[in-house]
């Protein structure tokens, strides 16, 4: 993306992004609502036009694109309409009619941890399992790029884990570009290659998750606790602080942590400092 633009009367949702993602990357684009990660992904997907600017997403203009650009793409949206009445196998073996090279239906199945479930209907599925029928069709075409809408909304911890295993397989061994938004920062940070946060239109910040936003060299947080009180200092030198503490305290420090700013931490004060 170079200059992209998106106003809507007059007023711009997306107001000059520019932005690389590399081929085999996972990718998170993070973002308060309202901040104009829909409309970029939208654009990027080739549902939506743009006012201003270049794209270009496997080689092509999504504004452009033929038809067979689309068999590349694998769409997990936020708000997705399934066919309650029919089965998990049912339902994933349809849509693999759509592609020219689609995978096996019920490998498609195990990958997202179906099996189990491959004989009921749609409407009797949880949240969560409704959330993998979503990928389950996202993946089956074998997309080079696969753009996820908050893909683990409605799941419980460990079925988060197993999908963001899943996520590393298919961007490991699959080949897979991916293009993930969510709200959650620590599946950002669990997944992501590198991130950018949008905020009024605009990228403030792309990186890494470990150093966004200045992170790694941030001043580290003691926390300690001496005469009955709880003790705070921050410092970016926190092993010196610590041996001194140490030193000072005879030995063992009561209740040391060391810590630095979260992901959410750089987060919000990028997301604050942008508004």
């Amino acid at each position: 993306m170079r200059g992209l633009r998106k106003l809507y009367r007059g007023v711009p949702a997306v107001d000059g992004v520019d932005l690389d993602i590399a081929h085999g990357e996972i990718f998170a684009l993070l973002g308060p609502n309202g901040a104009g990660k829909t409309t970029t992904v939208e654009i990027l997907e080739g549902f939506r036009k743009r006012d201003a600017g270049e794209v270009t997403v496997l080689g092509a203009d999504p504004q452009r694109a033929p038809m067979s650009w689309r068999y590349g793409i694998g769409l997990v949206l936020q708000d997705a309409h399934d066919m309650a009445e029919l089965t998990v196998a049912e339902t994933v073996a349809h849509f693999a009619r759509y592609y020219p090279t689609p995978r096996d239906p019920a490998e498609v199945i195990e990958l997202v941890g179906l099996t189990a479930a491959a004989g009921k209907r749609i409407r009797m599925l949880s949240g969560g399992q409704r959330r993998r029928v979503d990928v389950a069709i996202g993946v089956i075409g074998r997309p080079r790029l696969l753009f996820l809408d908050e893909p683990t909304t409605g799941f419980d911890p460990e079925a988060r884990r197993q999908f963001w295993d899943l996520l590393r397989d298919l961007a490991g061994t699959q080949d897979t570009t991916i293009l993930l938004t969510t709200h959650y920062l620590d599946e950002a940070e669990a997944l992501a290659d590198r991130v950018a946060v949008i905020s009024a239109g605009r990228i403030v910040a792309v990186g890494p998750p470990a150093t966004l936003g200045g992170r790694s060299a941030a001043d580290a947080r003691l926390r300690w606790i001496e005469g009955g009180a709880v003790r705070t200092l921050e410092t970016p030198e926190p092993t010196a602080a610590a041996h001194a503490l140490s030193q000072r305290l005879g030995g063992e420090i009561p209740g040391l942590t060391i810590t630095r700013p979260t992901l959410e931490d750089v987060y919000l004060t990028l997301i604050g400092s942008s508004s």
